[in-house]
C-alpha cells in the first residue's frame, strides 16, 4: 500500500539521490516514483548515499520525500522490510565520492595518458563504493564516524587494497608514512561482523618472494574474516614507462615475463594446496594473466569458488573455457540451422593476452558453424604495450588498426572495453561511433555463446550486445558517480 501526498517543505537540493531507473512491476513504481525523482529522506533522515536509502528503507512502513520540478512529495509505502523498492539512483555517493589519499608509485589512474574523460582521472577510495560496486578501497582514509557507520550498517563484504601487511613496507607501497596496520584494520572489520575480499598488487622485487609468503600467511591467518584473498600483477601505462626510462622504480614496475608468472604460480600452488585441506577453500587466488603469459593451465572452476573476485581478472578464463565447453557439447550432435544465411565471416577482436586462447576456440566456432571466424588481437598503443586486457582498450586503437583491414560480415568486439551502461569507450566514443568509422556491422559480447546467438539472427544496421538495462545495485557501476567522480574500467583478458 503506499500513498502520496503534496508538501511545501524541502531539503537542501545536495541531500538525497536522483532516480535513474524504476523497475517494472516495483514497488517504486506502484508508489508513482518516476526516472528523475530527487529522493531526499526518508523518516525524516537525510540521505547521504545508496547505502542510507538501502539501511533506512529496510522498515514495514517507510515515508520518502521526494522533489520533483513541480513541487515536493511524501509518499508513504507499506512493504515486508526485506522488499526491495525497485529503483537504481543515477550516482551511489549523493554527497560526493570520497577520493585517495595515498601516493602509490604503481597507481594505475596516475600513469593515464591524456584524452581520457576528466572523472577517469579522479582517484576514488571510498569504502561504500566498495560495498556497494566491488571497489577496491585502501582503508586509509576512515574517521571515527566512518567505523562507526561501517559497524553499525554491516557493509560486508567489503574489497580491500592490501599488496603488503608489514606494516612499513605497506606504508612504502601506498606513499602513505600515515597508513594505519592493515591488519588490524581488517580485525576491526571482523569485530562488526563484516568480511573482506582483499587484493595484492604484485611489483617484482619489492612486495613479492618472502614479503608476498608473510602477506599470505597474515591474511589467511585472519579467515574467515577475509575471505578472499587476490594476487594481480602491477600494470604500466605509457607514463608509467617513461618513469621507467628515467629509473624512478624501475626494478618494481617491471612486466609480468613467463618466468615471473612460473614462480609465483608454483608459490601461491602451495598455499592453495594447504588452504582447500584445512579450510575446504582455495582463498587465495591468482589472475588469469599469470597463466596466460606462461601457458600454464588454469585451475578448474571449482578451485575458484564462486568467482568472487571475477571482475578483478580472476577467473574470466576459465569461464570463458567452460562455457563454449558447454555450449559447443549442446550443438556439437547436429549443425546450427541459422535464420540467416548473411553471417558467413566474422571477426573476433580482443587484446592480446586472451588472443592465443581465443583463436583456438574461434577454431571450434567455425567448425561448429561453419562460419569463418577469425580472432584479431589489438596492440594497446594508447595505455602503452604492457596494457594487454581487452577491458582497456580504446575505440582509437580499435579503429587505427582496424579501418583499412577486411573484417568480414560482422565485427565482435569485447562487451569488457565498453561502460557499465555499454555507452561509450574510456576514451568517450560510442559504439555507433566505432560501427560508423569501420563501415561494418558492429556486435558486443562478453562469451562465446552470445556470438553464437548473435550470428543466429540476421545482421542488423543497429548495433548489437552493448547497452545494459537496469543495473542491479543502487547507483550504476562504471559511469560516473558524482560530478567529480570516479569510474571503474573493468580490466577482463
Amino acid at each position: 500500500m503506499t500513498e502520496a501526498r503534496r508538501t511545501a517543505s524541502l531539503r537542501r537540493p545536495n541531500e538525497g539521490g536522483i532516480i535513474d531507473f524504476v523497475r517494472e512491476g516495483s514497488l517504486a513504481e506502484q508508489a508513482g516514483l518516476r526516472a528523475g525523482d530527487h529522493i531526499t529522506a526518508i523518516d525524516g533522515r537525510h540521505l547521504r548515499d545508496a547505502v542510507d536509502f538501502q539501511f533506512l528503507a529496510a522498515e514495514d512502513v517507510i515515508q520518502l520525500e521526494v522533489l520533483r520540478d513541480d513541487g515536493a512529495l511524501r509518499i508513504e509505502v507499506e512493504k515486508h522490510p526485506d522488499e526491495d523498492l525497485g529503483v537504481d539512483f543515477q550516482d551511489a555517493a549523493f554527497d560526493g565520492v570520497r577520493t585517495c589519499n595515498n601516493s602509490c608509485f604503481f597507481c594505475f589512474l596516475k600513469g593515464n595518458p591524456k584524452g581520457l574523460r576528466k572523472t577517469l582521472y579522479v582517484k576514488d577510495d571510498d569504502y561504500r563504493l566498495s560495498f556497494f560496486h566491488g571497489n577496491f578501497v585502501t582503508l586509509t582514509n576512515l574517521s571515527d564516524d566512518d567505523w562507526a557507520r561501517i559497524g553499525e550498517q554491516r557493509l560486508s563484504p567489503l574489497n580491500v587494497s592490501v599488496h603488503a601487511t608489514e606494516v612499513e613496507l605497506r606504508r612504502y607501497l601506498l606513499g602513505n608514512r600515515e597508513a594505519p596496520d592493515i591488519c588490524a584494520q581488517l580485525r576491526r572489520l571482523g569485530s562488526f561482523g563484516i568480511e573482506a575480499n582483499t587484493q595484492v598488487v604484485l611489483c617484482p622485487g619489492v612486495n613479492d618472494g618472502p614479503a608476498l609468503d608473510r602477506t599470505i600467511e597474515d591474511l589467511a591467518a585472519l579467515y574467515p574474516i577475509v575471505r578472499t584473498i587476490s594476487i594481480v600483477p602491477v600494470g604500466a601505462t605509457m607514463t608509467a614507462e617513461e618513469r621507467i626510462a628515467k629509473g624512478e622504480h624501475s626494478d618494481e614496475i617491471e612486466g609480468c615475463t613467463p618466468a615471473h608468472a612460473r614462480a609465483i604460480i608454483a608459490q601461491v600452488a602451495a598455499y592453495q594446496r594447504r588452504f582447500r585441506r584445512d579450510t575446504g577453500h582455495t582463498l587465495v587466488y591468482l589472475a588469469d594473466e599469470y597463466y596466460l603469459t606462461c601457458g600454464v593451465p588454469l585451475p578448474a572452476a571449482a578451485r575458484y569458488d564462486g568467482f568472487a573476485q571475477f571482475e578483478n581478472g580472476i577467473g574470466m578464463t576459465r569461464t570463458l573455457l567452460d562455457g563454449w565447453k558447454r555450449t559447443r557439447k549442446s550443438h556439437e550432435r547436429q549443425r546450427l540451422q541459422l535464420r540467416s544465411t548473411s553471417t558467413r565471416d566474422i571477426t573476433l577482436v580482443c587484446a592480446t593476452l586472451i588472443a592465443p586462447t581465443l583463436s583456438a576456440l574461434a577454431a571450434e566456432f567455425t567448425e561448429l558453424t561453419g562460419i569463418r571466424t577469425r580472432v584479431r588481437p589489438i596492440e594497446n598503443h594508447f595505455f602503452g604495450p604492457r596494457v594487454n586486457v581487452s577491458g582497456l582498450l580504446t575505440s582509437r586503437d580499435l579503429i587505427d588498426q582496424l579501418s583499412a583491414e577486411h573484417l568480414g560480415d560482422l565485427a565482435v568486439f569485447p562487451r569488457y572495453a565498453l561502460d557499465y551502461t555499454g555507452g561509450r569507450f574510456l576514451d568517450d566514443a560510442t559504439p555507433n561511433d566505432l560501427q560508423r568509422a569501420l563501415g561494418v556491422p558492429v556486435a558486443f559480447a562478453s562469451t562465446l555463446r552470445e556470438v553464437l546467438q548473435i550470428v543466429r539472427e540476421p545482421l542488423s544496421s543497429e548495433v548489437i550486445g552493448a547497452q545494459t538495462n537496469a543495473s542491479s545495485t543502487n547507483g550504476k557501476a562504471w559511469v560516473d558517480y558524482s560530478e567529480g567522480g570516479a569510474i571503474k574500467a573493468s580490466q577482463g583478458a
